[in-house]
């Protein structure tokens, strides 16, 4: 199994057309199994394509890419956050390539509201693999210390909610090398940092000094993470899209991992 995952800053990037065509180049060279994604967006003014999707979301970009590509098995699973940027709606998305026994939408955060910016939302999905039910969850979660949603409440409503095994992938705003917040919340809660497990490592950040949310950030930090309660034997886990491993895309780099259940 191959897994990536990234925060995509979704409209926000430079020559945004040309960095979906990398990443759609690069899913479907590796052909991962499952892709994670988050703050997908699309303009609040766009048509819409089909149910909720508007022909401008970030993920509906991508999978026409993929096609046209070749990569013709993805699917894509998305819905709404919060409002973005003021003109965006903003959201979280899975890229699946395997059939799907069903999928998730839930809220984390007290808020409930798409016009918050702090609510968060969770997708998930549960892939029969070989008949054999593999569950995931594109997470983007909040800030240790906010007063107005606790990461610590945010991470409660998430293990209560989730499928058992699983495998949550996202940008969980924690750092690996801050302890006693948010990162070790996640450790606490029966989790494993496939990065840390895997065999081969490559990559020790996520992130370099200031962007969006770390508005006062100097250093190079790694708060995108794939988390699994599951017995898994990790092969390797990589720091991509960093501009050593693939094009730098985004504000955040991606991380992938490969591995079979033990």
């Amino acid at each position: 199994m191959k897994l990536l995952t990234l925060n995509v800053h979704a409209w926000q990037e430079e020559n945004q057309l040309k960095k979906i065509s990398q990443l759609a180049e690069a899913i479907h060279k590796k052909r991962y199994d499952a892709v994670a994604l988050q703050e997908v967006s699309q303009h609040m003014d766009s048509p819409l394509a089909y149910g909720t999707i508007r022909e401008d979301n970030y993920g509906l970009l991508l999978l026409q890419h993929l096609e046209n590509l070749g990569s013709t098995d993805y699917e894509l699973h998305w819905d709404v956050s919060h409002f973005g940027y003021d003109v965006y709606e903003e959201g979280i998305a899975l890229l699946t390539r395997h059939p799907v026994k069903e999928t998730e939408q839930f809220y984390i955060t007290s808020s409930e509201s798409i016009a918050f910016w702090k609510s968060r939302k969770i997708v998930g999905a549960t892939l029969l693999i070989t008949g054999t039910p593999h569950t995931l969850y594109s997470c983007h979660l909040g800030w240790w210390g906010d007063a107005d949603e606790p990461y610590g409440n945010q991470v409660d409503r998430l293990t209560k909610q989730i499928a058992h095994p699983c495998f949550l992938l996202g940008d969980f705003n924690a750092a690996d090398n801050v302890e006693g917040e948010g990162y070790d919340y996640i450790l606490q809660k029966g989790f494993i940092d496939t990065h840390q497990e895997a065999g081969r490592q490559n990559g020790k950040s996520t992130i370099k000094g200031k962007i969006a949310g770390w508005d006062d950030n100097l250093a190079d930090l790694k708060i995108d993470h794939i988390f699994t309660n599951e017995k898994v034997n990790v092969y390797q886990s990589s720091v991509v899209f960093d501009g050593k491993n693939g094009p730098v895309i985004s504000d955040h780099y991606g991380l992938e991992i490969e591995y079979d259940r033990n």
